[in-house]
């Protein structure tokens, strides 16, 4: 691209930001915008990082910074000088950052002391729960961006309740995109994924488990191992596991589940798509089970996507055997359906390339950085 190319800076670094680039880089380009994509290094292993840029085509990083796993202060400390450098050099128009991760908080914080707009991906979800380390990440990024862009209605709500309406987009959801753009391949990689596995379709539980909050909790994480060995009892689990949680599950006893790697993109939703209920403490899997109608037993005391909760297809179980149990087993496929574009229209990407790209014609490139 020329010179005067508007450029935005991007920032990713987990597993469900690789999702979201997926469907609003090529957007981004569509609108005549140049990307710089940084990656942080957050999520680094292979099957959490590099395996879903190929599997979802997403150009290799302009930067990977490579700043690994440390402690919240630490990591992001590091991330923010990091970023910082990266903007003195690129000096962007704006920067992007996506959900609720150290990451976010990084990019927006780097941006927002050189006086460079923040655009959130994302912006206005609360769980209400200040011990969740994502809660303060979401709640402080939305409060320095300058372009908002909501989900829901209920993110809608929870910005104007904290007095934010300056630049407060309604959007839909870009991971709701990637599903809609993918329907056919997921429906195929199921049928493969299910004779791969031995597998009946809605004959089994997916999951996943990876906040501390439950692997970092003796009682939690007993609670959980008790209900995955009582449900694999009556009918398989398959469990995606973090690399953080497989080292707690080797050599536990836990008749009909069965353990594999993280999975890529299209795996993972194939396994989503094809199962009978989702059991998982991540936020992004809330929402891909309800994308496949199937019923998401959610293993955390409260949640930022509370739509869910209250259409019916998540339940809240927190870490309590009985009711994790009661829940999965009682789960019916498919689940109740959504809310006619709860979570847009499966062209979210577009709308909000088109908000930054408006976003930026408007505002004059600085000339020099703080």
């Amino acid at each position: 691209m020329s010179a005067g190319t508007p450029t935005v800076v991007s920032i990713v670094g987990a597993r469900p930001q690789f999702v979201k680039a997926a469907a609003l880089s090529p957007a981004l380009r569509a609108a005549g915008v140049r990307e710089v994509l940084v990656h942080t290094g957050q999520h680094y292993d292979y099957a959490m990082s590099a395996a879903f840029f190929e599997g979802l085509n997403i150009p290799a990083p302009d930067v990977n910074l490579q700043i690994g796993s440390a402690s919240h202060g630490a990591q992001t400390g590091r991330m923010l000088e990091a970023i910082e450098q990266v903007l003195v050099d690129t000096r962007p128009s704006m920067l992007i950052v996506y959900g609720d991760t150290n990451s976010t908080l990084a990019g927006a914080l780097a941006a927002a002391k050189l006086l460079i707009p923040v655009a959130h991906v994302e912006a206005g979800l609360r769980s209400f729960d200040r011990a969740m380390p994502e809660e303060t990440n979401r709640v402080l990024t939305d409060h320095v961006s300058t372009l908002l862009f909501a989900p829901t209605d209920a993110a809608l709500a929870n910005l104007s309740a904290e007095g934010v309406h300056a630049g407060v987009i309604r959007t839909g959801d870009v991971m709701f995109d990637v599903v809609e753009q993918r329907r056919s391949a997921i429906a195929a990689r199921a049928d493969e994924v299910c004779r791969a596995h031995g597998l009946t379709r809605h004959g089994f539980a997916f999951a996943t488990v990876h906040r501390a909050e439950n692997t970092d909790t003796p009682a939690r994480w007993d609670g959980i191992l008790a209900a995955f060995a009582e449900i694999g009892r009556r009918f398989p689990i398959v469990w995606a596991a973090h690399p953080r949680t497989r080292a707690l599950v080797r050599g536990v006893q836990l008749p009909g589940v069965v353990i594999l790697d993280p999975q890529p993109y299209l795996e993972t939703q194939a396994l989503v798509s094809a199962s009978r209920a989702v059991l998982t403490d991540s936020g992004g899997l809330q929402k891909e089970a309800a994308f496949h109608q199937v019923p998401c037993v959610t293993l955390r005391d409260r949640t930022e996507w509370g739509e869910l909760v209250e259409a019916g297809v998540n339940v809240l179980a927190g870490a309590d055997r009985r009711a994790i149990v009661k829940a999965t087993v009682g789960a019916t496929w498919p689940a109740a359906g959504l809310p006619a574009h709860l979570y847009g229209d499966g062209r979210t990407a577009a709308a909000i390339a088109a908000a930054v790209a408006a976003q930026i014609a408007g505002t004059p490139r600085a000339t020099e950085v703080p």
